[in-house]
């Protein structure tokens, strides 16, 4: 693929294990851009993904955080054009 592509490591030792899903603190670690917020937010919510607020209106864009299978904060974000 020349697209982007995303490698996320498997923990290979019990320390490791233990930070599954607090990698980051507690803080958002992945950024989702898309071009049409509204219809990715609805298809996400109707799959069963768990967002952590309402989405809200920022002067960067229209954003909302949702965890990943493990717990990560991601940010679902279309930025202003």
């Amino acid at each position: 693929s020349t697209g982007a592509s995303l490698l996320l490591a498997q923990a290979a030792t019990p320390d490791q294990e233990r930070h599954i899903g607090s990698q980051t603190g507690g803080r958002v670690s992945f950024f989702l851009h898309t071009s049409n917020f509204w219809d990715d937010y609805n298809h996400m919510l109707s799959n069963g993904v768990r967002f952590t607020e309402q989405p809200r209106q920022e002067p960067f864009g229209t954003v909302v955080v949702f965890l990943d299978l493990y717990g990560n904060k991601w940010d679902l974000i279309q930025p202003v054009k």
